[in-house]
């Protein structure tokens, strides 16, 4: 019996190791590829695309970032994430925790509806967005706006971006605000620290690592995000991805190809750099934040 026990569990950890090696080889292999084709010149895209580059031709990445306008619309998706994470944050943490923390009517009919909008795709309403926000740029029009302001606005996209995030956000936060003993509020109220004292000096500070995964989270959201950003922004002001796809268009007509890979390149990127510097601070917030209930 012991003897069936063990084999069972030796080859339940080799069909483990076997998936996760094949998992990992179908991400890394296309992401590798994408990296060694973006320093490729043209005329090496007519032979097999799995040759190694003759050269690093970083030329491609000035084209893409200049004549392809690939740096006006990074700039846009940093103003954009950085706009959202800032309002994200800031309205997410206070709800998170005054609903972890205090009990009060309504509550709990706050804490299902925001379990509830965690089952809502925002793709699914970003239609029923876009008519209510052409709506308002039509009243301002009545009264003399003739440019409107919530369309083609990247403050306005933010905020979207931000109050489609917070069901999550407060989800997981609240959460991890749950699993934190009393004594540490009564501590700061023997010390004579108020509420807004106690959570940004006491309790905020203890929720780092799930306020660093919760960013983590959201921040590849909103720079990968295509579908409201396109709907959104039909002018000049479009974002990363938007300016991606544009730049796909172009490239294949034109056959330039390594800019297209140095494109998507310029995407991946800044996603890549953040989760290497804080994946110990996601792997440590993903299992404080947890809940106990």
């Amino acid at each position: 019996m012991k003897m069936q026990t063990r084999s069972f569990e030796r080859l339940y950890k080799a069909f483990i190791y076997v998936a996760l090696i094949t998992l990992a080889i179908s991400i890394i292999v296309p992401v590798g590829w994408v990296f060694v084709a973006s320093i490729k010149q043209n005329s090496e895209f007519y032979g097999s695309p799995w040759t190694a580059p003759k050269g690093f031709y970083f030329q491609n990445f000035i084209d893409a970032w200049t004549s392809a306008k690939m740096g006006d619309y990074m700039l846009n998706s940093v103003i954009v994430t950085a706009l959202a994470l800032i309002i994200l944050v800031a309205v997410a943490i206070p709800a998170a925790y005054v609903l972890a923390r205090f009990k009060f009517p309504g509550s709990k009919l706050i804490n299902t509806l925001l379990k509830g909008g965690l089952f809502i795709n925002v793709n699914y309403i970003v239609v029923p967005i876009f008519l209510m926000l052409l709506d308002w740029d039509k009243g301002l029009k009545s009264f003399g706006i003739a440019n409107g302001f919530f369309l083609n606005n990247i403050f306005v996209l933010a905020v979207v971006y931000a109050a489609t995030s917070l069901p999550f956000t407060i989800y997981l936060l609240s959460n991890f605000f749950k699993t934190l003993p009393t004594t540490f509020e009564e501590a700061a109220a023997i010390d004579g620290a108020g509420y807004f004292t106690t959570m940004f000096k006491v309790m905020t500070p203890m929720a780092r690592p799930s306020i660093i995964t919760v960013i983590l989270f959201n921040f590849l959201s909103f720079w990968n995000e295509y579908i409201i950003a396109l709907t959104l922004m039909p002018g000049k002001n479009q974002t990363l991805p938007v300016g991606l796809k544009n730049l796909l268009q172009a490239q294949r007509g034109a056959a330039q190809y390594g800019q297209m890979y140095a494109g998507m390149v310029l995407v991946m990127l800044p996603t890549l750099i953040l989760y290497i510097l804080v994946q110990n601070k996601l792997t440590q917030g993903m299992t404080l934040g947890g809940s106990k209930e």
